[in-house]
């Protein structure tokens, strides 16, 4: 609707152009919003106010000027001028009317445009550590991040879905040598286990796996692992005390052992994650391994771009990145006094590797602790020569679960957490899913176990999924009286639909295109949310005040035109955030 109403302003100030009443100035875009006010009618304009400078003009004078010059539209019932130079648009019933007609002439791919013009954009979310299972926070990154990609290829965007996983670097040796300590334990020997090592229950089944496979071939007496290595807290410095203890174990293993049980880790681990997400309805078009970029040489040529523009320093026997020169609170280090590099080096080549692939625009899914890492991929970005405004980053809030009013202990000392795999069982993919991008990303979620469980109206997705079976539900009563429905009666009868309920129910339609490319464009898959749920309650209001299987077959079939085009607009949203659409319930 705001695009047609556009075009009847653009060519307004056309024809006044061409009739010498407006400067070539005066050819800008019209905006046009909603009304939030009936009385000022569907769609409201200020274009009259933003021309006045440029024409010097009163702007109460060009608003009706433009509002004479407009082109007869059916869709208008009139137009009025309002205040110091506003222009409302009160649109006629058959404008509501052809909506339900172009949903079901249109079918699933109402709603769907070809604003992002097939431009590339890659979404990465989740990128979890391969050291453990999703936990609930993870959930939230992935539903939030997946429905983001869906919106933008909604839109006309061509979309690529990626989750880079960190498969090196010091959090998976740590891992690695948590799994061989329980290996140890399983051999019989008293490990004394450090306090940063990994402790939950799935590293001891990794460490059963190595058991199962070399039985006490790779065992040590625990004196031997821990020759040489310096206490762990609160004796002595725990982060010394891990990489030592790393490195010996590296060493009593040599290279090949090592990484078969860093791998046997890396790959229980992953396989249970993309499991996760895959039952989670969440697929991605490639897993990004970070490996890759090192053995490519992708870290190092990162490196070398960025010494050659002269943002490297040493100090201390590290190598330095120089990001407070581009608004960074402090300089980064890149390379350890070890040599090693570091994550943030693999994750500046990470970036300049998306870049270099091609897409327009790059968008990162976080989580809301990682907000101070924003600046730094930014400052490396432009120290890189290349544009830091390609990446976005949205952030994340972490979920927090309420069942019977308390909270929900999310982990323990032990290494356990709720997690993602848990809380699906408890209330179901699609449940989780709407409740996960129910309010913005950046505000926290209080996430109701019993809200979402409960198969009443007062909770969102049983309605939202409760108003699509009831459609289906009234079809299927259709048949069971022998009866058909005639489509295009139904479509060209529209206009026996007058009870308010309908035409609400009919607006709302005409505002989902509207609707989904104003959220995908900020990025925000709760505004889908909130129309669905608004979109079911009127379509329950309306059910329960007329009967949809009259005798009048004119009227019946208008009456099923609406429910089935509302029925089509809740399964297209209710696909883009990844919850079914059930016909029975």
């Amino acid at each position: 609707m705001k695009e047609r109403l556009r075009d009847l302003l653009t060519q307004a100030l056309e024809r006044l152009h061409a009739d010498g009443q407006l400067p070539e100035a005066a050819l800008v875009r019209p905006q046009v919003e909603r009304t939030r006010d009936p009385a000022h009618g569907d769609f409201a304009t200020n274009l009259a106010l933003t021309l006045a400078r440029p024409t010097r003009r009163k702007p109460r004078e060009i608003a009706e000027a433009l509002a004479a010059a407009l082109p007869e539209n059916a869709l208008v019932h009139r137009v009025e001028v309002a205040g110091p130079g506003f222009i409302n648009f009160f649109l006629s019933e058959s404008a509501w009317q052809d909506a339900v007609r172009e949903v079901l002439a249109r079918g699933t791919d109402y709603g769907r445009s070809v604003q992002g013009g097939g431009r590339p954009v890659q979404v990465e979310f989740v990128s979890a550590n391969p050291t453990g299972p999703l936990h609930v926070g993870h959930g939230r990154g992935a539903a939030y991040g997946a429905s983001v990609a869906n919106l933008l290829e909604a839109v006309g965007y061509r979309v690529h879905r990626e989750y880079y996983v960190n498969d090196a670097g010091r959090q998976m040796d740590i891992l690695a040598a948590s799994v061989y300590l329980r290996y140890l334990e399983l051999c019989g020997e008293e490990v004394p286990f450090p306090s940063n090592a990994y402790q939950g229950d799935y590293v001891w089944d990794i460490g059963a796996t190595l058991h199962r496979n070399h039985g006490e071939d790779w065992r040590y007496p625990v004196a031997e692992v821990f020759e040489g290595v310096p206490p762990d807290a609160p004796e002595g410095d725990k982060e010394a005390h891990i990489d030592a203890l790393i490195e010996r174990i590296r060493t009593l293993l040599g290279p090949e052992r090592y990484r078969e049980a860093f791998d046997e880790a890396l790959n229980a681990i992953l396989a249970n994650i993309r499991q996760d997400l895959k039952e989670f309805g969440v697929v991605y078009d490639d897993w990004f391994s970070e490996r890759s970029l090192v053995a490519s040489g992708a870290v190092e040529r990162a490196l070398a771009r960025l010494r050659e523009r002269g943002h490297l320093y040493e100090k201390d026997g590290a190598v330095w990145f120089r990001s407070t020169a581009f608004g960074d609170e402090k300089d980064r280090v890149v390379v350890r006094e070890n040599g090693q590099t570091t994550y943030f080096a693999s994750d500046i080549a990470y970036h300049m590797n998306k870049l270099e692939r091609g897409y327009e625009r790059v968008i990162d899914v976080w989580g809301a602790d990682h907000h101070g890492y924003v600046p730094r991929i930014k400052a490396a970005l432009a120290a890189l020569g290349d544009d830091p405004s390609k990446l976005d980053v949205l952030l994340v809030q972490f979920a927090v679960l309420y069942r019977g009013g308390e909270k929900v202990q999310m982990s323990t000392r032990s290494g356990e957490f709720v997690t993602l795999r848990e809380l699906r069982r408890e209330v179901g993919n699609d449940a989780a899913r709407f409740f996960y991008v129910l309010r913005k990303a950046e505000q926290h979620l209080d996430f109701d176990l019993d809200l979402a469980r409960a198969r009443t109206a007062d909770n969102p997705v049983y309605a939202i999924q409760y108003a699509h079976a009831r459609v289906c539900s009234v079809f299927r009563q259709l048949q069971d009286k022998g009866l058909d429905w005639d489509r295009a009666q139904g479509a060209a009868h529209l206009h026996l639909l007058h009870a308010p309920q309908e035409r609400d129910l009919m607006k709302a339609l005409a505002r989902y295109p509207e609707l989904v490319l104003e959220a995908a464009l900020a990025h925000e898959p709760h505004q889908v949310a909130h129309f669905l749920r608004d979109l079911a309650h009127a379509f329950h209001t309306w059910y329960n005040a007329h009967q949809f299987l009259v005798e009048d077959a004119r009227l019946r079939n208008a009456r099923l035109a609406l429910a089935e085009a509302t029925r089509q607009v809740i399964a297209n949203g209710l696909a883009l955030l990844g919850v079914s659409a059930p016909e029975r319930m």
